[in-house]
């Protein structure tokens, strides 16, 4: 035995110090190509003046070039800059990848070593910022970190200094998903506690009040301001009218008039009137709607590519558009995964869509913005091959010609720019058809003031972001959200009541208000706290982050809540990321909320009538699992007996 422990440990020490070797020549590696890739740069722009003004010499040649006058029209800059570009930098300029930070928010060129899964993830798995600004010559990224506000405001101008160096010096537009949130899904939302915390889309749309969705558009405007971001990839105008879709979380529910007043309202909140350098750009997605998904499956995966209109609703689905985005000059459009089987010409993907994207939304629309395909539709990437349903059998050269064909500008999850040069010199693509994109990037990041100063002051990012003012709307916006669905005079609550309570989100503590008790016997009620029931899947990287399937509490599931909440008089809180099915927990509880991201001390607030629930709900709950699979995917509530209909919420009162 001694022998074989012997041997196990000798083993053990020769797997580490391979994994040590192995790690130590990728650290030596990238550490040599990151130099390389820093050595193609330049000087930094320097600061010249001319009748008594300052400018920024971004291409460093001493003179004051039409793109670096403000004092000129958007258009002659964009045009003077698009003339300077070659090839390859305008090629880079067509994508936007994820871009990867260290934890002491500097630009992440080397492995680092983390216990944090994301941090470990992005420095193995994404290229190093130097190879896509310098070598790729990309100036638009999406960033995933959630650091303080200083660390990311730090970062944001590291990056912009490493682009001020590149011949031409185009700033960076920085991009990221939704922050303001609960969830933590990097394909969905990113969970940042330095920013105030509000309840999801849904949880603005139960509101129902569009002018607490500006002020948090604003709110949320100026927190990304303060650290650098200025592109939101959000909101979603999509219809949540399939109740198993699993990204339902992200939307303002299945009612289109109600999306669109959210919508509006949302894109004013982060753009204003018009876009400008206080503003944040809105890319609103996912054109040209993404919600109907057969039997509910999501189009980031191959058995989700299908989009289906068995209710001949397609026209529906645009008028979170139509009467939402476009009234409020949203900056850009991103289109879904999805193949909108049998509404187009071909059955392709909305990005390699040319019916969709030139026709109905340049043509028809006349929309002139920016249209951004979503993440990584092109090519095999470590995040998994690329989502180019419909349109499997092309090349990675030939489903970027596709898209550019189909009347789009960008690549999302992308650093191939190879590919378009390779399309233009060959002849296959024109150059002047590159232009129109390029010209449009550049435009709005003009018209954001980000050739003028992208630079954001760090020491004043941790006084903006999470203010307490901004927290306690976030705070206010949770409470109205809450859709109190029954209650049978259990609520409010008297103070001193005695709670048994699961599912918690933090550790509360007992206080004047209420006690807290370790057994539901010593307690006068019960509170449990649920998730939407989901199914659990492995067979895709990014399956872990998406709830999906089903809607019902199995058997096992729903024993563990039933013989619990019968015990005593009973508060059931579900965070609604979908539509559940609640109809026994229903019937059981004495009193029942739907939320969209409530903290426990917002939720012990309304439980005692500090703050108030106003919420209606923003789409229907069904009754059974049979009533989910009969409905349709694109037409809204539409379920048969729903258990509770669509805009239901009671109060206090």
């Amino acid at each position: 035995m001694r022998k074989v422990f012997k041997i196990l440990k000798y083993s053990i020490l020769a797997i580490i110090g391979t994994a040590l070797i192995l790690v130590t020549v990728v650290y030596i590696k990238k550490s040599i190509v990151s130099k390389r890739n820093l050595d193609l740069l330049g000087k930094e722009a320097p600061l010249l003046s001319q009748d008594g003004k300052p400018f920024r010499d971004l291409n460093k040649n001493g003179e004051l070039d039409v793109y670096e006058d403000v004092n000129q029209s958007i258009e002659s800059r964009v045009s003077d800059l698009v003339s300077k570009m070659t090839l390859e930098e305008k090629a880079g300029s067509m994508f936007v990848n994820m871009i990867g930070t260290t934890p002491e928010g500097k630009p992440m060129e080397r492995p680092v070593i983390s216990t944090d899964p994301m941090t470990l993830m992005m420095s193995m798995m994404l290229p190093s910022n130097s190879e896509m600004i310098a070598r790729k010559k990309m100036n638009s990224f999406n960033v995933l970190a959630s650091l303080d506000a200083e660390l990311m405001a730090n970062y944001a101008n590291s990056i912009q200094k490493m682009a001020e160096r590149t011949r031409l010096g185009i700033p960076i537009t920085i991009a990221t998903d939704p922050r303001h949130g609960t969830e933590n899904n990097p394909g969905a939302g990113l969970y940042t506690p330095a920013f105030s915390k509000w309840p999801s889309s849904l949880g603005l749309a139960a509101t129902r009040d569009s002018l607490l969705v500006q002020e948090f558009g604003d709110i949320a405007r100026q927190e990304y301001n303060a650290v650098g971001i200025r592109l939101a990839l959000h909101p979603m105008a999509d219809l949540a009218t399939e109740p198993r879709w699993g990204r339902a979380n992200g939307t303002f529910g299945e009612d289109a008039t109600l999306s669109a007043i959210m919508t509006k309202a949302y894109v004013l909140g982060f753009q204003g009137d018009s876009l400008n350098k206080n503003s944040v750009a809105c890319m609103t997605k996912h054109f040209s709607g993404g919600g109907p998904q057969e039997d509910g499956e999501d189009a980031h995966f191959p058995y989700g590519k299908n989009q289906v209109y068995p209710g001949d609703n397609f026209d529906y689905h645009v008028i979170p558009f139509t009467e939402g985005a476009f009234p409020a000059n949203t900056a850009q459009i991103m289109p879904y995964y999805g193949i909108p089987v049998g509404q187009t010409s071909e059955d392709v993907a909305f990005g390699f869509n040319k019916d969709i994207i030139q026709g109905l939304l340049r043509d028809s629309l006349n929309y002139t913005g920016v249209v951004c395909t979503d993440w990584n539709i092109i090519s095999k990437t470590r995040m998994g091959e690329g989502r180019a349903w419909g349109v499997e059998a092309l090349s990675p050269k030939e489903r970027v010609q596709k898209v550019i064909e189909a009347g789009c500008d960008q690549f999302g999850g992308e650093s191939i720019p190879e590919l378009i040069i390779d399309l233009v010199e060959e002849g296959t693509i024109s150059e002047a058809r590159i232009d129109v994109s390029v010209k449009r990037i550049m435009r709005d990041k003009f018209r954001l003031g980000l050739f003028d100063n992208p630079y954001v002051d760090s020491s004043k990012a941790t006084k903006i972001t999470g203010r307490d003012d901004f927290r306690e709307k976030g705070r206010i916006a949770q409470a109205k959200s809450m859709v109190l669905l029954k209650n049978n005079d259990l609520l409010p609550l008297r103070k001193g009541t005695k709670i048994y309570a699961e599912g918690m989100l933090t550790d509360m503590e007992s206080n004047e208000k209420v006690i807290f008790v370790t057994e539901p016997g010593e307690a006068d009620v019960i509170l449990k706290r649920l998730q939407t029931p989901f199914d659990e899947r492995s067979d895709y990287f990014l399956e872990s982050f998406f709830h999906q399937g089903r809607l019902y509490y199995n058997e096992e599931e729903k024993k563990e809540i039933l013989d619990l909440i019968n015990q005593k008089p009973s508060i059931v809180v579900v965070n609604l990321e979908r539509a559940a099915i609640l109809t026994e927990v229903s019937a059981a509880s004495s009193a029942l909320f739907g939320e969209f991201g409530t903290s426990d001390e917002v939720l012990m607030e309304v439980l005692f009538a500090e703050k108030t629930p106003q919420g209606k709900l923003p789409f229907e709950l069904p009754s059974s699992k049979e009533a989910v699979e009969n409905q349709l995917e694109d037409v809204p509530y539409d379920s048969k007996d729903p258990l509770y209909p669509f805009g239901y919420g009671l109060t206090y009162e």
